[in-house]
């Protein structure tokens, strides 16, 4: 494939027409906003890694780490704009990095475009390579061409996607001879029908509840030139009592927003609440092709919203695009590659072969091989989420969760309908990772519990759920073991309202909470405190047998040994002891269910440090929890088949914009 010279490349936000249809920007080379060396790696990358023989899923190492050390092109005075880069002399670097190498197999599969052209734009005489790389990971070599000899270059590649059909990405190298040379720009774009030459615009929806500072540095962010030209609003739902419009950068943003910023205030309805009051808005306002979903506690990379617009514009049904969650406090390292429910457990979780927290700062993209396997996704968490206005119109808004599973409830309702959804790498947020708390344990398990069943009830394609009873129940039993009151009692009153049918899902949204945080008063487990000297001295009247610590049950039948002795011991009495000192303190990261069994009492911390709990067995409270969750276990699991048809008869009524429009009138009265 040859490399020929061609006029320079300028973006702007409507595409040319040629006789060869309408030209479309997809993508342009950018760098780090602010500099940061932490996100650098996600950007552009020194290293030069090659691939091991053995592929990952034999267990073989891949290749060896990226080297650590700052390499020239890391250097934050090389970067010199958004998208100009000096590289030193003698020096290479590369694109193939998360925002700017070209998921070619991601636009092979879901969009009309056919072919790419890269073009590079280089002041000094510099040397450019393409690579690609094949589902498997193996990179290959395209093309090359050389301006050794020219003080300044351009550089383009025509670049087909027919080989991209199960993976792999496109990037390219750049050279520096004798003289230090500048990226002054590049860009992948595509000749595409007229059928899709319109440039699609949005509506950005955020929800926000007492977080003024997070979220204003956020509409701050979106104040970027190059996704402005297709943002009709920026709609913010708060629902807090510490007010976004008193906030001190807030006069700042919404001058740079120019009109296209409204606030809403509203009581608490959770996120579901405050997206489906988005989703509604934009459906009404009748002027944007699609609203975008974002958390208000996230930092953005601004070109996400032009890259999702341009993905989903080139699409060739209407496609939810999602982007990827990155560590807020480890800013290289990316939380999961796509997303996934197993149908038979009915649970939701990380899918591919990627693993969770992969670090770009210590393996980059080109030596990691699962990340060149295209993955085709259930659902995009709402962290990042564009959702064509058309399909809200089809299949309607939001449920009414509050919180949890509203996200992947929705991404399998848009399935069954035909609507695919596309997890976008090069759109991305950084977002408090899901490993840093642990909400199953506080106020939030009522809503995993109800919200995860009725999801099942709604979309389980397995008679009687599959497997969920049967594990609901299970997870029921370790928290009762693990003294885990609370949990097992708003995790049994979220069956009991599971039960109670789904026309009470848009009432409890306005109610639930106050209840669920009432319900949990009383509860060891629920009292916490952030003082250490709170709680006495560790005692035990009996050490340890033979001084060994319990240790993690072996496969199935360790587990049901574990559980069986746990409940034999739940027929003795509480050691007198245990009643005055904790017989152990435990981390949050060694708080399992098998290891507090084997106490009568811990003190344990929360999942975040920031305080702990004092952890008591209480026999006559383990005694009624278990009887109530076994009626209703069984309950759930005679009447399940009924129950589904139910939910999903009444699904379309209670998602509909007029179920909605009750529920934010009744919502405007609490605020």
């Amino acid at each position: 494939m040859n490399a020929v010279l061609a006029q320079p490349v300028t973006e702007t936000a409507q595409p040319a027409a040629t006789a060869g249809g309408v030209r479309r920007v997809l993508q342009r080379t950018i760098l780090p906003v602010d500099r940061d060396l932490d996100v650098l790696p996600l950007y552009v990358d020194a290293a030069q890694v090659v691939l091991g023989g053995a592929r990952e899923d034999e267990g073989a190492p891949e290749a060896e780490p990226v080297e650590s050390s700052p390499s020239p092109a890391q250097r934050p005075e090389n970067i010199l704009g958004r998208d100009r880069l000096r590289v030193d002399e003698g020096s290479r670097v590369s694109f193939g990095t998360y925002f700017n190498a070209f998921a070619a197999s991601y636009w092979r599969m879901w969009t009309v475009v056919k072919s790419v052209e890269l073009h590079v734009r280089i002041s000094g005489p510099a040397t450019v390579i393409v690579y690609r790389s094949t589902a498997d990971g193996r990179s290959q070599r395209v093309a090359s061409a050389d301006r050794a000899d020219q003080p300044d270059g351009d550089f383009t590649f025509e670049l087909t996607l027919q080989p991209f059909g199960d993976g792999g990405w496109y990037w390219f190298d750049v050279v520096a001879g004798r003289k230090p040379v500048v990226v002054e720009e590049a860009t992948w774009s595509a000749y595409v029908p007229e059928s899709h030459a319109a440039v699609g615009t949005v509506t950005i929806g955020i929800t926000t509840m007492n977080r003024v500072d997070f979220c204003l540095k956020l509409l701050d962010q979106l104040c970027d030139e190059a996704s402005l030209p297709v943002l009709d609003e920026v709609v913010v739902i708060d629902q807090g009592s510490e007010r976004i419009v008193e906030g001190e950068l807030y006069p700042q943003v919404e001058r740079q927003l120019a009109g296209r910023l409204r606030v809403l205030e509203q009581g608490n309805i959770g996120g579901s609440g405050g997206f489906a009051r988005t989703q509604l808005e934009t459906v009404r306002a009748g002027r944007s092709r699609y609203v975008l979903l974002l958390d208000d506690d996230i930092v953005c990379e601004p070109e996400s919203v032009l890259r999702a617009v341009t993905f989903a514009d080139l699409c060739r049904t209407p496609t939810i695009v999602g982007g990827h969650m990155f560590s807020l406090y480890a800013r290289s390292r990316l939380h999961a590659f796509g997303e996934g429910v197993e149908k038979w457990r009915f649970w939701w979780g990380p899918i591919g072969r990627v693993r969770p927290e992969h670090d770009f700062a210590t393996r980059n993209l080109r030596s990691t091989r699962a990340l060149h396997r295209r993955l085709d996704v259930d659902y995009n968490g709402w962290f990042i989420c564009l959702i064509p206005v058309e399909i809200l119109s089809d299949i309607g808004l939001s449920m009414p969760f509050f919180i949890k599973w509203d996200d992947a409830e929705y991404g399998l309702r848009a399935a069954d309908a035909g609507y695919p959804t596309v997890t976008m790498p090069g759109v991305a947020v950084w977002h408090v990772p899901w490993t840093d708390k642990n909400d199953a344990l506080d106020w939030q398990a009522y809503f995993h519990q109800r919200n995860r069943t009725i999801t099942a009830l709604l979309h389980s394609p397995y008679p009687r759920g599959g497997r969920i009873v049967r594990e609901s129940f299970n997870h029921q039993v370790k928290h009762l073991l693990a003294m885990q009151y609370s949990v097992a009692e708003l995790r049994l009153t979220a069956l009991e309202d599971v039960l109670a049918g789904p026309y009470r899902l848009h009432g409890d949204i306005l109610t639930k909470l106050p209840q669920v945080r009432a319900a949990r008063a009383g509860f060891d487990d629920a009292a916490t405190t952030a003082d250490p000297a709170a709680f006495p001295l560790v005692k035990r009247s009996k050490p340890p047998k033979r001084g060994r610590q319990p240790t993690e049950p072996r496969g199935n039948v360790g587990q049901l040994v574990t559980a069986a002795k746990g409940a034999i011991r739940q027929a003795l009495p509480v050691r007198s002891l245990a009643r005055r000192h904790p017989e152990a303190r435990l981390a949050a990261m060694d708080a399992r269910w098998w290891m507090l069994a084997q106490f009568d009492s811990a003190v344990v911390s929360t999942s975040d440090g920031t305080s702990a709990s004092w952890y008591r067995r209480r026999p006559e409270r383990f005694n009624d929890l278990l009887r109530r969750s076994i009626v209703v276990h069984q309950r759930l699991y005679r009447e399940w088949d009924e129950l589904a048809k139910t939910y999903r008869h009444a699904l379309p009524d209670v998602a509909s914009q007029e179920a909605w429009e009750k529920t934010f009138e009744t919502a405007k009265t609490q605020t």
